[in-house]
């Protein structure tokens, strides 16, 4: 449901396959008008759901199809709390419609909020048509997530933080995404630990005694999330539990109709 993304992390491997389980992968592409149907699969699967996320593969505000997912299942499925991920650079301006499709937490990925240390974590990013690389898009990311953050919280919106813990680029930098998101309106953060791969795939995986540090740093400002799985962006279940659901729910092939942006 969320075809396209209009930055680029050099860590993120965006993908549409049924064999790898981490962030960034689906099994295929969902269109807004077969969202309810897998939704009510779902909830005949398993009843104690109460939640329906959109997490990517692509940035769900980058086209309009979560959006419209979510108001389509707000009129059909109207006992669900609705969660949105996004990477911010566009959430200051959808807020509004955000509230509107029933969105009650919002998770923003902040993965620095100095420009300099975000540089060499984002490659690029694309605003209204046009192509921005290193501190130029390091700083325009940065001013979007922030803004869009204090008004998504000033609409009564929880917002979540997901921080990616990168070895060497900014696991000293994690307190102060706390910090000054915090400052924002953010309620929550989770510190998600690198997977190496794509022009990362050299630095290796955060271990527990930087995660902890990490987490020690981020929970002087912020509470901390400690129950993510670094789960797929079509997971389906309920958190803790042995079965992810999602492979008995989409039976069509892969679309393969990603979009890097």
């Amino acid at each position: 449901m969320s075809p396209a993304c209009n930055i680029q992390c050099k860590f993120c491997k965006r993908a549409f396959n049924k064999s790898e389980d981490r962030p960034g992968v689906a099994g295929r592409l969902l269109s807004p008008d077969k969202a309810s149907e897998v939704i009510a699969k779902a909830l005949d699967l398993c009843p104690e759901l109460t939640v329906a996320g959109i997490a990517g593969p692509g940035d769900t505000l980058a086209t309009p199809h979560a959006l419209e997912t979510f108001e389509r299942i707000r009129r059909e499925h109207p006992g669900l709390i609705h969660c949105l991920s996004t990477n911010g650079l566009l959430l200051e301006r959808y807020v509004e419609r955000i509230a509107g499709a029933g969105v009650a937490t919002l998770t923003v990925t902040v993965n620095a909020v100095e420009p300099a240390i975000l540089e060499q974590i984002c490659s690029a990013i694309v605003l209204d048509g046009q192509l921005l690389e290193g501190r130029s898009a390091a700083e325009t990311l940065i001013r979007a997530q922030l803004a869009g953050i204090r008004k998504a919280a000033e609409a009564g919106i929880v917002v979540k933080i997901n921080a990616v813990l990168i070895p060497g680029v900014n696991e000293g930098h994690i307190g102060e995404i706390a910090r000054r998101t915090r400052e924002e309106g953010a309620s929550l953060i989770n510190i998600i630990p690198l997977i190496p791969q794509h022009e990362m795939s050299h630095i290796p995986a955060p271990d527990c005694f930087q995660l902890a540090e990490a987490r020690e740093a981020a929970e002087q400002h912020l509470p901390v999330f400690r129950h993510c799985r670094q789960c797929r962006a079509d997971a389906c279940g309920i958190p803790g539990a042995k079965q992810d659901l999602g492979s008995l729910l989409y039976e069509s092939p892969i679309e393969e109709t990603f979009s890097h942006g």
